[in-house]
């Protein structure tokens, strides 16, 4: 509803008592002359409490096995696994799995049952150190800070370095009337370039009998008859020497004149300017039948900040009851971007020492792009006091981007409030149990531009001729040469389409709100109802493929609508000097429906773009097929609607439209991902020097729960680990498992959006628990604080029964959020 300046604008009205008492603390504090030092350090181990539960090698056979009996397929046709079973599909018994003395054909590598899990994990341990120094005066103040952050990661040579270090400073000149300041952030960050992501997936999913290493040394990896997973344990140990610098320059100067009483002119300039650096080494390997004969060194660096210019002018006049501000405001901000790459193969020798371009003797690569846009912005306001009473506001924000045509550059969004201070008025001082009670009431209006820089303009590139394997050749020439070089005669290809017409995406607010204190305030709480409208959202749609190359193009689509309530209550009391307490709960739901949808935005929702629309439905649903349990017996298989590749024990769909067969006619809205609500209590405690807090989250929600494709089913991954669930799928002797019969050809489609995988995602998590103690009683000296403090984050999850991964804040992924355990010392001189 407000920019970060309004919202402050907007808060500062409604508080206006409080805020200048809390300015005025200051001036006194600082006119005094003080100086401070603090002093923070932590530790902290982190892990993994659980994974996902896989099969080991044995487990793997055993369910490979059942899956080929079930499909009366002879099991030991299996390029690895042999059985010793009694070949007997009606009533099957497995005796044994047998392995070979290799699992490959150059006989390499022997049979495994390799955790690769705990092959490449670890304990976490973070560092963390901050120091700030503080002085001040009536002549003016200074804050400087430095800090120092590690972490070595989960994944084993994982790891991250954060240096960090902050001066402000201002100072006071004429009398006062003028004033100039600066706010400078520097920080510089190293990464270790382990790619995480695909090592926690492949270790997962890559299969235990795959040895980590050859009889010789060398790496294993997929063998005949399994997908192209790597061995994690090599893209951990070839990628140590790969590290990223990052830096980042943050801060801006200004300076506020007073040119009269009431009336301050202001000045600032911005800048906020990061870049990374990087040269990684790319090496030769063979692992299974993956292989790269190749290595590579590639040199990267790219740069993007903005460059904010805002100056404003102040007025603030006071009579009597009357308190009245006017603002008038101008601001500039500037975004670039650059970034560039070069690469070249055929290096003499794989370490990070040699590895420089100049060293290497193959194919060259390179790569640049540049992005830029600019804002401009003229905003007015004025804020109205009565009596500490009555409170109102008006805003209006003329915003201009680069990012639209001519046409539509500019928007124009106002906003107003109003507040009642009730508790002010004399009929309510006499209720003594009421504190403070305050009734808001919010309009605004503001805009987004969040989309490419040229997302208004017709785009042509020139591009080589592409591998077609994965996705369309959008080429305009054939690089018959491999090498990605040369001229392009056959000119250029079309990638975007223009729009001109293309306008700033808005949405409106309305916000209810009241505020409440009882019992000296021991009582607090806010109650706010929101309605928020969005129209003209800012997309790229899918298209027609009769449009050929370039059909995308960026418009303004649908309108949605999302209604809401939030209520915080807050009991705070000091019961002696010894013992206080401090609990707050929240509460928050929210509702959402898209209210318009354009025929061009159609197919980019969910729905099958005719009969059955996202249109009056919330813009998180599931769209899919409804699944009706395991088919039982031939029986239930015969009787029911036509579905290509049913059988017992597979999935049966429902015939939502009764025409007798299973086809993407009987898709429908099965679900919404939006939470229900969310709730959540903070506690606080204290005992003489002890101190005790916790924070307990809780959402209700449905999720998609997509890794079941792993966990569920040997047919819809046939190369992979499968998860332990797999065991207990269906069987004639299992007839009540409601995992689908194990196959390894997936006739049935089972793999479809469906009900199948959508399920209960509601949690409770006790976030934080932290317990300290203030040791500045042991200290004789002039130690304000001191103070160390325990912590765990993550501690323990609540969650559904019907949910079977591991946890429902991260369903689409095989392991839950960290838990961390950290110690802590604060100390203030």
């Amino acid at each position: 509803m407000y920019t970060g300046t309004e919202r402050c604008f907007f808060i500062y009205n409604l508080w206006i008592k409080g805020c200048e008492w809390s300015n005025y603390h200051y001036y006194k504090k600082a006119k005094a002359g003080y100086s401070k030092i603090d002093v923070n350090v932590s530790a902290s181990i982190q892990n993994y409490a659980t994974k996902l539960k896989t099969l080991d090698a044995d487990g793997r056979g055993r369910a490979y096995w059942q899956a080929a009996v079930n499909d009366k397929a002879d099991p030991n046709k299996h390029q690895i696994y042999q059985f010793d079973w009694n070949k007997d599909f009606n009533n099957p018994i497995l005796n044994k799995v047998i392995y070979p003395e290799f699992i490959d054909n150059a006989k390499t590598m022997r049979p495994a049952n390799t955790d690769w899990f705990d092959a490449i994990s670890q304990n976490s341990i973070i560092q963390s150190y901050d120091v700030a120094l503080s002085n001040g005066s009536e002549k003016g103040n200074t804050m400087f800070s430095v800090g120092y952050y590690q972490n070595k990661g989960i994944v084993r040579s994982s790891k991250n370095d954060k240096f960090t270090a902050r001066i402000n400073t201002d100072f006071n000149f004429l009398d006062s009337k003028l004033k100039i300041g600066e706010n400078l952030t520097a920080s510089y960050i190293k990464n270790a370039l382990t790619p995480v992501s695909d090592i926690l997936f492949t270790s997962l999913v890559q299969q235990p009998v795959v040895p980590i290493h050859t009889v010789d040394g060398g790496w294993g990896g997929p063998a005949s008859g399994m997908t192209d997973r790597q061995n994690p344990v090599r893209l951990i140990e070839d990628n140590r020497q790969n590290s990223s610098n990052f830096y980042r320059i943050m801060g801006n100067v200004y300076a506020d004149y007073n040119i009269i009483p009431g009336l301050n002119l202001r000045t600032s300039l911005g800048v906020d300017y990061s870049g990374t650096y990087q040269r990684t080494l790319r090496k030769s390997y063979v692992s299974g039948f993956l292989a790269d004969p190749s290595n590579q060194v590639t040199n990267s660096q790219n740069y993007d900040g903005n460059i904010v210019w805002q100056n404003t002018l102040n007025y603030k006049l006071t009579s009597n009851k009357h308190q009245v501000e006017f603002l008038l405001g101008h601001e500039q901000i500037k975004n670039i971007n650059q970034s560039f790459l070069a690469a070249r193969q055929g290096l003499a020798l794989e370490t990070i020492d040699y590895a420089y371009l100049g060293a290497a003797t193959g194919n060259t690569l390179n790569d640049g792009i540049g992005s830029g846009n600019s804002l401009l912005s003229y905003f007015g306001k004025v804020n109205y006091v009565f009596n500490d009473r009555y409170i109102a506001s008006v805003t209006l924000r003329r915003d201009g981007s680069s990012s639209f045509g001519q046409d539509n550059r500019y928007g124009t969004f106002p906003a107003f409030s109003a507040g009642w201070r009730v508790s002010e008025e004399e009929f309510m001082k006499k209720i003594p149990f009421i504190s403070d009670l305050k009734l808001r009431y919010g309009w605004g209006k503001s805009g987004n531009q969040e989309i490419p820089n040229n997302a208004n303009r017709a785009l042509y590139a020139a591009i080589y001729g592409m591998d077609p394997t994965w996705d369309f050749d959008s080429g305009s020439a054939y690089d018959i040469s491999g090498s990605g070089s040369g001229l392009l005669p056959s000119g250029f290809t079309s990638i975007q389409r223009g729009n001109d017409a293309l306008k700033w995406e808005s949405l409106q607010e309305s916000n209810f709100g009241l505020d409440f204190g009882l019992l000296n305030n021991k009582i607090t709480g806010s109650f706010d109802y929101f309605i928020k409208n969005t129209s003209d959202i800012l997309i790229k749609p899918a298209y027609l493929a009769v449009l050929g190359d370039g059909g995308s193009k960026y418009i303004n689509g649908a309108s949605m609508r999302n209604k809401g309530f939030d209520a915080l209550l807050s009991y705070d009391n000091k019961f002696s000097n010894d013992f206080s307490m401090n609990l707050t709960g929240n509460f928050s739901l929210y509702r959402n429906e898209v209210t318009y949808l354009p025929q061009d935005v159609l197919v980019s929702y969910p729905g099958n773009g005719t009969d059955k629309t996202i249109l009056n439905r919330p813009v998180n649903s599931f769209f899919g097929y409804v699944a009706d349990g395991l088919f039982q017996n031939a029986d239930e298989v015969n009787s029911s609607a036509a579905q290509p590749g049913k059988g017992i024990g597979r999935i049966r769909y429902k015939d939502l439209n009764g025409d007798n067969v299973i086809n993407d006619k009987d898709r429908d809205f099965i679900g919404n991902g939006s939470p229900k609500f969310t709730y959540g209590l903070n506690a606080a405690f204290t005992y003489k020097n002890f101190d005790l807090s916790f924070f307990v989250q809780a959402i209700s929600i449905k999720v998609t729960n997509e890794f079941k494709t792993y966990t569920d089913f040997s047919s819809l991954w046939t190369g992979t680990n499968w998860g332990a669930r797999t065991l207990d799928a269906w069987t004639p002797a299992n007839p009540g498992s409601t995992i689908p019969a194990l196959t390894l050809i997936d006739n049935n489609n089972e793999g479809r959006p469906s009900t199948y995988f959508i399920e209960d995602g509601s949690y409770i998590k006790l976030r934080n628990l932290q317990l300290g103690y203030n040791l500045k009683s042991l200290f004789k000296s002039k130690i304000q604080n001191a103070r160390i403090f325990i912590q765990g984050s993550n501690l323990f999850t609540i969650k559904s029964k019907s949910f079977t991964g591991t946890d429902p804040e991260t369903p689409n992924y095989g392991f839950p959020v960290p838990v961390i355990g950290t110690i802590g010392l604060n100390i203030t001189l």
